[in-house]
């Protein structure tokens, strides 16, 4: 049985022109890029994140490392929280501007990290941080996150869309 060869192609890193990288949170968090907070169960990645997005949504800064100079829109998707009892409660509690974090209506669908709803979500609303707590909820059901490559082609496409709307 015969392979399809892949043909080897080579870049040089000095062909590679360097980009200068933006920061929401340095050295935490860039702007347009994918990032992942990870954590065992009880960590308290949900409160880190919701409070993060508070103070985003006041224009406000956890400390001197945050770029934020007005307040910005969120989108927060969560498979894990109720909406009414435990995320808005903990949003007021940390002092959210609530008519700045948006949530995707999954009622009638719900949500994977291919769905068109996500940059149309961005794009409507101009969010600047969007939180999927937790990403392992938003990988689609034919999606294998133990699969390298298959993790690495949805990691791309929301890099991509990061990118697109930072």
């Amino acid at each position: 049985m015969e392979e399809n060869k892949t043909e080897l192609k080579l870049i040089q890193m000095s062909e590679i022109e360097a980009e200068e990288v933006s920061w929401l949170w340095y050295p935490f968090i860039p702007y347009g890029k994918l990032t992942i907070i990870q954590g065992d169960p009880g960590d308290g990645k949900t409160t880190m994140v919701l409070n993060l997005a508070a103070k985003l949504t006041k224009g406000e800064t956890l400390d001197e490392g945050m770029d934020c100079s007005e307040p910005v829109n969120v989108i927060y998707q969560t498979a894990e929280d109720g909406l009414a009892d435990t995320v808005k409660p903990r949003l007021e509690s940390a002092g959210a501007d609530c008519t700045r974090v948006m949530v995707i209506d999954e009622s009638d669908k719900s949500l994977s990290m291919v769905d068109e709803r996500i940059e149309e979500a961005l794009k409507t609303t101009k969010a600047k941080l969007l939180i999927l707590d937790p990403i392992q909820a938003y990988l689609g059901g034919g999606m294998d996150m133990n699969r390298a490559n298959e993790a690495r082609d949805m990691t791309k496409r929301l890099g991509a869309l990061a990118e697109k709307y930072k």
